[in-house]
């Protein structure tokens, strides 16, 4: 029969002691705690007695309340936005989320609490907030700021990275020092981007793209690592020449800005200047089509006219060539602000101001005024046949042949 069968022996064949029906006694368990102690500090025990009764249940409640305490040294309480790593003797146990909880007491098990939204800054190139190491002027750290670009031209690139903790296991154990390691990564993300583009796009154009090569060269190695870092923003703060040539890179930036500024003034006078041109031209062509209208039915009508013209001249010759005399002879005059009448056997001169006669105040002025020496008064009415004249009955003046008064 077995030794721990019912029945089947009292002896334990490790430990090679009895095996008690009943627990032993709390009382006889601390008397023998405290004789190994006694016995550990070269103390006697005692007599039995009551009193070392007594000094035994004391020191088990101190043992228990100690206990107690210690047990409760391991309530931890983990922060919104932040999570615990259990280790036990420095090997990870597990990872607990935001809320109280609860581990073995130190030295069993401990707790690393990481905050993983918390936002990080790596500056790489520069130092910024008074540290200062191997800084030289404007905060630059020269060892990490000039890179060699694909033109062989030197730059002094400047970078801030922003970051957070993805996987708080990760961030604490599989990288001795995370933060050097991202500098570290950073600054070589950073010399192979750059050492693959030019001068001229780094400072210009590129610095965006720059920046997001970067970023993504960046995470990549991370995860490579199993760093647990993730990288939110990678910022080029400054990208220009070394001090030493900064005042001739400024020089040529400024040329360049000032081409660029001319180029957009011409573009915009241009802007300006075609389509009031192509405006001009076309009105032009819409201006010589409407004059060549015009001269076109003016031509067609007149040679309609004299078409007209023509079949009654071929009707009555001599009265047509009279009305035609008579109609040029009037639109000749009509444009005449100077008339000089030959008075039929007569040898005088009249002098007719066909300007004021228009105008209606020579009439007026005429009338009014009396009749001047050398005067003669013209009637109302002149017979064509005699004169070919109309008169309003104004005053004319009369001179002679020779240009004198008579």
């Amino acid at each position: 029969m077995a030794w721990n069968e019912p029945g089947g022996g009292k002896k334990d064949p490790w430990s090679g002691r009895d095996q008690q029906d009943t627990p032993p006694d709390l009382d006889e368990v601390l008397r023998n705690l405290q004789e190994r102690v006694n016995k550990l500090f070269g103390r006697k025990p005692g007599p039995a007695g009551g009193g070392n009764g007594n000094t035994g249940r004391l020191a088990g409640m101190v043992g228990a309340a100690a206990v107690a305490v210690w047990g409760l040294t391991g309530i931890y309480i983990v922060d919104e936005g932040s999570r615990g790593v259990v280790t036990r003797f420095g090997k990870y146990v597990e990872t607990t989320q935001p809320g109280p909880h609860w581990h073995w007491p130190v030295p069993v098990e401990a707790v690393t609490v990481v905050n993983v939204e918390q936002q990080r800054f790596v500056e790489v190139g520069y130092r910024s907030g008074g540290r200062q190491q191997a800084v030289g002027s404007l905060g630059s750290v020269p060892r990490e700021a000039l890179m060699l670009t694909k033109d062989e031209n030197i730059v002094d690139v400047r970078l801030a990275v922003q970051y957070q903790i993805k996987d708080a296991k990760e961030y604490l154990f599989n990288v001795l020092d995370p933060e050097g390691t991202l500098k570290q990564v950073t600054e070589s993300a950073e010399r192979s981007v750059i050492g693959n583009s030019t001068m001229d796009f780094v400072l210009t154009e590129g610095r965006s793209g720059v920046a997001a090569d970067i970023k993504s060269e960046i995470q990549e190695m991370l995860d490579q690592y199993h760093a647990g870092i993730r990288v939110i923003t990678v910022n080029l703060v400054d990208a220009q020449p070394p001090e030493d040539v900064q005042a001739s890179f400024e020089d040529a930036i400024k040329a360049r800005e000032d081409e660029q500024r001319l180029k957009n003034e011409a573009e915009a006078y241009a802007n300006e200047v075609v389509p009031k041109a192509r405006g001009a031209a076309s009105r032009l062509t819409q201006e010589s089509e409407g004059y060549k209208e015009k001269v076109i039915a003016k031509a067609s009508g007149e040679a309609g006219r004299f078409e007209r013209l023509l079949e009654e001249y071929e009707k009555a010759p001599d009265v047509m060539r009279e009305r035609l005399y008579i109609e040029s002879m009037q639109e000749v005059m009509e444009r005449a602000n100077t008339l000089m009448l030959d008075v039929k056997n007569g040898n005088n001169v009249i002098y007719l101001p066909l300007d004021k006669i228009r105008s209606g105040r020579g009439a007026a002025d005429v009338t009014a005024s009396e009749p001047e020496v050398g005067s003669v008064s013209i009637p109302a009415q002149i017979d064509s046949q005699d004169g070919g004249a109309k008169s309003g009955g104004g005053r004319v003046s009369s001179r002679g042949r020779d240009g004198r008064g008579q």
